[in-house]
């Protein structure tokens, strides 16, 4: 059996940058069940840094995460906007930064929005996209400088206090096991013999469009429907387009479903000047969320810390979840 003081559970991001957090003070090692790290959400998110995104907890914990993602930020902007009916007060109220814009004004933000479909706009100059993978390969380097270990192909099979876990890679043991096991930690919770959170693992598709004819994307910022119904955003000299659906599907390697995909995109061509003429490519992720929609990092039995439920915030709370994590680990 290899010995560890910490296992943390899960190589997504959540699971990466509290072992970065914890390697400095505890030997570290973490188990990841894929090929690879962030294969499910962290490697397959809009990669965009909203601090007025989420509840009050989670538009805290973005707050807090700022200054340490500061460096893998790029400006990029949000553009909300209300057609008839949807409502862009709730999008307002409480924000930072966040500000209400003419619909002209819109419209030349983001060139083939249609100015008789929209209402009411507002703007968050400050929201950034997030370069994940340079800070993913980063977490990584400073988990193995600090004697850090990532054990891939080691899906968690048993677990039992003291703690001793078993899995695909072989046995390992810690005092301490940092559940950080995405869509799949509520089932890590069970092995372990503690009461799972309730956690909704929900797919989230997007389709990469090519840019319409004549436009340069590059400086446009994300499009974001007041209802959610759809967002769009620039990425590699095309736009992402996603129905921002919510589906619950339970843990799996999610993929979209066509109807699903189809009617946001029709949500989207609705709302714009120009036809959609092909789809690219299309993919769907995993969001993971506590029954509150608010991420969980806290003790769940003696020595077993649950690190969960980030939802569509992993990336952008990380810092803050990591640093909690740290410290919580650092108590005892």
């Amino acid at each position: 059996m290899r010995q560890a003081d910490v296992i943390v559970i899960g190589a997504g991001i959540a699971g990466l940058s509290a072992a970065a957090a914890i390697a400095p003070d505890r030997k570290v090692v973490v188990l990841e069940r894929e090929a690879h790290p962030g294969m499910h959400a962290t490697g397959r998110s809009a990669a965009l840094f909203f601090e007025n995104y989420g509840n009050a907890a989670v538009r805290s914990l973005n707050r807090a995460s700022r200054a340490a993602l500061t460096p893998y930020l790029t400006q990029r902007g949000v553009l909300i906007v209300a057609a008839e009916g949807e409502d862009i007060e709730t999008h307002l109220a409480g924000s930072s930064g966040m500000h209400e814009i003419a619909v002209a004004a819109a419209c030349e933000m983001f060139p083939i929005l249609r100015p008789d479909h929209v209402r009411r706009a507002a703007f968050e100059a400050d929201a950034s996209d997030i370069d994940v993978d340079r800070l993913m390969g980063d977490l990584r380097t400073t988990l193995r400088a600090h004697g850090g270990e990532i054990v891939t192909r080691a899906e968690v099979t048993a677990l039992s206090p003291g703690w001793q876990v078993q899995t695909t890679a072989g046995a390992f043991g810690a005092q301490i096991v940092v559940n950080a096991a995405g869509a799949w930690a509520d089932q890590v919770a069970v092995l372990a013999g503690v009461a799972p959170l309730g956690l909704r693992a929900c797919r989230r598709s997007a389709a990469i469009l090519p840019a319409p004819d004549g436009h340069d994307v590059s400086g446009w910022p994300m499009l974001l429907s007041a209802s959610e119904g759809f967002y769009a955003k620039p990425e590699a000299g095309r736009l992402m387009v996603s129905p921002a659906d919510e589906d619950e599907v339970g843990p799996m390697d999610a993929w979209p479903d066509d109807m699903v995909l189809a009617e946001g995109l029709d949500r989207y061509a609705q709302a714009v000047t120009t036809p959609i003429t092909r789809v690219e490519r299309s993919w769907a992720g995993l969001r993971t969320f506590a029954p509150d929609r608010t991420p969980v990092c806290r003790w769940g039995a003696e020595g077993f810390l649950w690190l969960a439920g980030q939802g569509g915030y992993g990336v952008q709370t990380s810092p803050a979840m990591a640093a909690k994590a740290a410290g919580l680990v650092a108590q005892g």
